[in-house]
């Protein structure tokens, strides 16, 4: 049973989809085995998206991160990762498959509504920096 981290972004938290994306998981064989609303701080968005640090990008992704709360998750499932990519749709919303969450929910490319982990290695680090083992379920 693969298990891998979804977040759902400020965009899609304003707008009050969260349930809406909520559904499209459960009804696609995926299990919430945690999950919990945050504020990430200036410090958690950097760590998280360290990777992109080098990237032109970088500070704007933090700048939208820290804008509002974010709900995070663990999804538990055969095949979760790629399950949860494919339910998610291309990072533009613009170039989105019809009725993935990113073209039905997302703004932009920068405003997409979700983030989920692009490999089971990075799902465990992403899974490790947002819960502990007792919070998962």
């Amino acid at each position: 049973m693969e298990q891998t981290l979804s977040i759902i972004k400020p965009d899609a938290v304003k707008k009050g989809v969260i349930g809406k994306i909520i559904d499209r998981f459960e009804s696609n064989g995926l299990r919430i085995a945690a999950m919990k609303k945050i504020s990430l701080s200036l410090q958690d968005a950097q760590q998280f998206y360290a990777i992109h640090r080098e990237r032109p990008f970088f500070n704007d992704l933090v700048q939208f991160m820290i804008s509002g709360p974010v709900v995070v998750m663990v999804l538990e499932g055969e095949g979760a990762v790629a399950k949860n990519r494919a339910l998610m749709g291309a990072t533009n919303p613009k170039e989105a498959e019809k009725g993935t969450i990113r073209a039905d929910f997302a703004d932009s490319i920068d405003a997409n509504a979700v983030h989920g982990s692009d490999s089971l290695e990075n799902a465990r680090i992403e899974i490790d920096f947002f819960f502990a083992k007792r919070e998962i379920c």
